[in-house]
């Protein structure tokens, strides 16, 4: 008989999720008006010890409104990282500027932080760190950096909710951080974002530019001064983020411990490079995430091949930005070296992560990844 199915990574909705969906609907608050909205704002906020969150569609129109708010647009260049998912650099693209490439550390996976100065030049605007797979960047020199040069830190936080850098969290560090609440994230709306700041002027930006450049004040008249976007998050799915919120330390907790259990069986084993941690960093392991070095006698793609057949699902790591052919022909340089993206990328996957996984699939996970060495 086959064993079940681990997927890489599903939702954990064991809270107040129904509840709140059916008193949203029963009320007729199904649209982007409702208090779900503007209590999961709040609660948010408070949650990240910032003065303000704002809701919206999903993570990249977060990443996006973000960097509208700070003021990017053509003719300005945003540092982001190779290695990340294209979200980041997608947004980018959207404001007209140009994102420029930074490699990551051989064993974060993370911007290396000691190499964004060369690539800053008189039309750096910004500075998007990527917490990848929920470990932190190294955020005292980057941000140390970014004020030396006057540039803005946008963070995509979106694979962090939960982790902290020095004990604080992340997506609070910067002038605006990003959120998505993806169904894979550890708390999750099926789509969903948000925006948190502490300066009340990125905050009123972020929310008149939300909403189609409706006046803040006063009555809805439809004239528009400027062109604004509808990434406004509905009542229903606030709902459900709020019910996962109130869960949110249960649900890291869960894939703290995931990852404890991983590498208490992965350490050491030849072929595998485990993830790893720093003094600063608190992880929140949005995904647990290893390397199949060349000693372990088969290639990453043939791993996932195998694991796929023994009914264990597992994602590859991301494709370097630049590698991505729609971002060259968008005009982003794409030339130079990155070794450490290079080295990483095909050889990274991750494995099942979900929240609610237990002893016994982590177990069976890994006899199987084992079974399949050379």
């Amino acid at each position: 008989m086959n064993e079940p199915f681990i997927p890489v990574c599903e939702p954990l909705l064991g809270g107040n999720e129904l509840k709140y969906v059916t008193e949203a609907v029963s009320k007729g608050w199904i649209s982007s008006s409702g208090g779900f909205v503007k209590d999961l704002e709040q609660k948010f906020a408070a949650y990240l010890g910032a003065r303000h969150a704002v809701t919206v569609t999903n993570g990249t129109a977060a990443l996006h409104l973000a960097l509208v708010a700070a003021g990017i647009g053509q003719g300005h260049e945003v540092i982001v990282p190779t290695f990340t998912m294209i979200a980041s650099a997608a947004a980018v693209c959207y404001t007209g500027a140009k994102p420029v490439f930074v490699d990551c550390e051989r064993d974060t996976f993370n911007i290396d932080v000691t190499r964004i100065a060369e690539k800053v030049t008189a039309r750096t605007r910004a500075i998007m760190p990527v917490h990848i797979y929920g470990l932190p960047c190294d955020m005292t020199p980057l941000l140390a950096l970014a004020k030396e040069r006057n540039l803005v830190v946008v963070e995509d936080a979106a694979e962090a909710i939960g982790s902290r850098y020095e004990g604080k969290p992340c997506g609070a560090l910067g002038e605006l951080g990003c959120f998505s609440f993806f169904a894979n994230k550890a708390i999750t709306t099926g789509e969903g974002g948000m925006v948190v700041t502490s300066d009340d002027k990125l905050a009123d930006e972020l929310r008149y530019y939300k909403n189609l450049c409706f006046p803040l004040k006063g009555p809805r008249r439809y004239v528009h001064e400027h062109i604004g976007f509808n990434y406004r998050m509905p009542n229903t799915v606030a709902a459900i983020g709020l019910a996962q919120l109130e869960r949110v330390e249960d649900y890291v907790a869960m894939r703290r411990e995931n990852a404890r259990r991983y590498n208490e069986r992965l350490r050491g084993e030849r072929g595998i490079s485990v993830p790893v941690d720093k003094p600063y960093s608190h992880n929140s392991y949005w995904m647990y995430s290893i390397l199949i070095e060349d000693d372990f006698g088969r290639s990453r793609d043939e791993v996932m091949q195998g694991l796929g057949e023994r009914g264990i699902d597992t994602r590859s790591f991301f494709v370097p930005m630049h590698q991505q052919a729609g971002l060259r022909a968008y005009g982003a340089d794409t030339s130079g070296s990155y070794p450490n993206s290079e080295y990483v990328s095909p050889r990274g996957l991750y494995l099942p992560s979900s929240s609610g996984l237990t002893a016994e699939q982590i177990e069976r996970v890994c006899q199987e990844l084992l079974a399949l060495r050379r």
